[in-house]
């Protein structure tokens, strides 16, 4: 598992995609990969979000990533205890004409599962899951448990 605490700016942001596909190049999933390609897709998204939407000021959010049997796990966590994004049941696509708002749409298509946690203290952590394809696993899990 890689887990490291960012600052909630852009260079954060980016910081913690460099430092998620740099981690699973370790873990033998090398850069250009499907699984690092999707990985950094959704480590960049969550974490502008969590820099945009999430920001509290003074504090940073959290990135972790796992490597679990045949899946990688990725959860960002921010401290901001307003109103909650949308999970995968209620993504809505913006206006056409909007600059901002696709997100979780991206997180939504390239995510095999995904979803939207409450933490304490106040703040939420959004998890998604990329699946490893061919790990050879004697047991399939089922949702994200």
């Amino acid at each position: 598992m890689f887990r490291q605490r960012f600052s909630a700016t852009p260079r954060g942001a980016r910081l913690a995609r460099r430092f998620a596909v740099g981690t699973l190049n370790t873990w033998h999933i090398p850069y250009g990969s499907d699984v690092s390609e999707a990985v950094g897709l959704i480590v960049g998204e969550l974490a502008a979000n969590a820099m945009t939407h999430g920001r509290v000021p003074g504090r940073d959010f959290e990135l972790r990533v796992t490597l679990l049997m045949g899946t990688v796990r990725i959860e960002v966590t921010d401290s901001h205890s307003g109103e909650r994004p949308p999970g995968p049941e209620n993504v809505q696509a913006p206006s056409p004409l909007a600059e901002s708002g696709r997100g979780l749409l991206v997180v939504d298509v390239v995510a095999d599962r995904w979803e939207v946690l409450d933490r304490e203290p106040p703040g939420k952590t959004v998890r998604a899951e990329v699946d490893v394809p061919g790990w050879r696993s004697p047991v399939r899990r089922q949702g994200l448990g």
